[in-house]
């Protein structure tokens, strides 16, 4: 008996084992965004290596960049000048604010800035 029950439960052991064996086994899910980011990677790095710079030559730049010229001194002004317009600046007549009054016949006009208000005045002599 007994070796008839093993015998029959060797197919149910096996079965069970198979089991056992399927979902010990690990499983490795990868996301696709993954996959896809190292698949960009690995095109732009493949790109970075292919690239090659242009050769640049030293006709490369007459188009583009201007000659360089010293600018002009500035001119010194003459002293001739100078001593031409000093001696025009000596020559002239001194203004004075009272002396312009005078010269034209009038009599210089006082101005009064401080004026006394008249009701006070008045204010005073009622009381």
């Amino acid at each position: 008996m007994i070796s008839q029950s093993i015998r029959a439960s060797r197919p149910l052991l096996a079965r069970m084992a198979r089991q056992a064996a399927i979902t010990s086994q690990r499983t490795l899910f990868t996301p696709s965004a993954v996959r896809s980011a190292d698949l960009v990677q690995e095109l732009y790095l493949r790109e970075l290596k292919n690239y090659k710079s242009p050769v640049v030559k030293a006709s490369d730049a007459e188009g583009n960049v201007q000659t360089f010229s010293i600018p002009k001194p500035p001119r010194s002004p003459e002293e001739t000048d100078i001593a031409k317009e000093l001696s025009a600046y000596e020559s002239q007549a001194v203004e004075l604010e009272g002396q312009v009054a005078a010269s034209e016949g009038g009599k210089p006009v006082e101005e009064d800035w401080f004026e006394e208000e008249p009701e006070e005045d008045e204010a005073k002599a009622h009381h």
